[in-house]
């Protein structure tokens, strides 16, 4: 059993409204073997949704307890705590189904393994959800690293 982003399953749930329809995934997911999430959506955040970026550091930051780091959307609202709702939700997940890898879409403030927008630039990084799934030992991957292993 994979999670994956739901955005790669062709789902309209990224930050613009928009999926981008992996075939391998949607074999993952029509076979049975994954389940499609979107942490921004289980943390509160609508479809469509502002664009987002990191202040101050990285997912790591957040997901250790630097006050100082948040995830400032573009509207200068601060979605920091949206987006650790949504990665406790999916960690409940991944506790529960005890996933071979989670397969995340990178740049994500979410899904981002390892790139993400800090200060309104792509940069090495990752995002809230990973850092907590990686602090409990999951194997999180984006979706170029899982295909070179399995495809």
């Amino acid at each position: 059993m994979y999670i994956v982003s739901a955005c790669l399953a062709g789902i309209a749930s990224r930050y613009d409204g928009t999926g981008l329809g992996d075939e391998a995934i949607m074999r993952l997911i029509a076979s049975g073997d994954a389940i499609p999430i979107c942490p921004e959506q289980l943390g509160g955040l609508p479809t469509p949704r502002i664009k987002i970026s990191f202040r101050n550091g990285d997912g790591h930051a957040i997901a250790s307890g630097f006050k100082d780091v948040h995830a400032i959307g573009f509207d200068g609202i601060d979605y920091t705590d949206n987006l650790i709702r949504g990665a406790m939700e999916v960690l409940k997940i991944a506790r529960l189904t005890n996933p071979k890898a989670v397969i995340f879409k990178d740049g994500s403030p979410s899904c981002g393994v390892n790139r993400v927008w800090i200060n309104n630039e792509r940069v090495k990084g990752c995002g809230v959800t990973t850092a907590f799934l990686k602090r409990e030992g999951i194997n999180v991957m984006s979706l170029e690293e899982w295909k070179d292993i399995n495809i």
